[in-house]
């Protein structure tokens, strides 16, 4: 008899810390899966394109997944971009981080959790204002072409949250991308490349590793 009124509270008890692992791993489990939702939507939806740098791989031009979601690099500072005339539209670096037109020229925001340079200080609500809004944290600047915000905007609540969960499960990258040029600037760097001067704001090239942008957190 003894041996059974012991047994009874010990078998409670298990029961109790069983049922709380359950408990604690249902969030863990659906964070995981919203996780992997987030993932899935980022990967088919092409952000790599654009937010990833491309580089020349064995097979032709690739995403560089060393620096995946980072953006436009840093240290590469574009030259003057080139002047465009009917029918062409618009004009894209080596890398695809970095976009001329009519818009002027922008560059692919760091989407990676770096707390100074990408989204790191960014909440959850911010980045949803932002895509339904097209612009930054939901009330900054207008986000620029070629980010096709107003595709995202058609995205579900739980489908934003859910990217914005992965994009703050990947690895943090200090990239400090620069603010996009206007329109006027853009254009005036683009008269004197185009007539074979020396354009005044061209300090390198693609693949090449000059000095560091102005601070500040660009992208498109």
């Amino acid at each position: 008899m003894r041996t059974w009124k012991w047994c009874v509270p010990a078998a409670l008890a298990v029961g109790v810390v069983a049922m709380s692992a359950v408990a604690a791993t249902k969030p863990a489990a659906r964070s995981g899966a919203i996780v992997k939702r987030g993932e899935y939507v980022v990967t088919t939806s092409g952000c790599n394109d654009c937010h990833t740098p491309w580089k020349m791989g064995e097979k032709g031009p690739e995403p560089d997944m060393s620096r995946m979601l980072s953006g436009h690099p840093q240290d590469l500072t574009m030259p003057a971009p080139p002047k465009l005339e009917q029918p062409w539209m618009g004009a894209a670096s080596a890398t695809f981080t970095a976009w001329y037109g009519p818009w002027g020229t922008s560059f692919a925001a760091n989407l990676t959790p770096d707390q100074e340079t990408g989204l790191g200080k960014w909440t959850e609500q911010n980045f949803v204002e932002a895509m339904r809004t097209g612009r930054h944290m939901g009330r900054g600047r207008p986000i620029l072409p070629p980010m096709p915000w107003q595709n995202a905007a058609k995205m579900t609540d739980a489908d934003l949250k859910a990217v914005f969960a992965y994009l703050r499960s990947i690895p943090a990258i200090a990239n400090r991308v620069p603010e996009p040029t206007p329109p006027a600037e853009a254009a005036a760097a683009a008269e004197p490349a185009s007539s074979g001067g020396t354009p005044a704001s061209s300090t390198g090239a693609p693949g090449s590793s000059p000095s560091a942008p102005a601070a500040g957190q660009g992208g498109k």
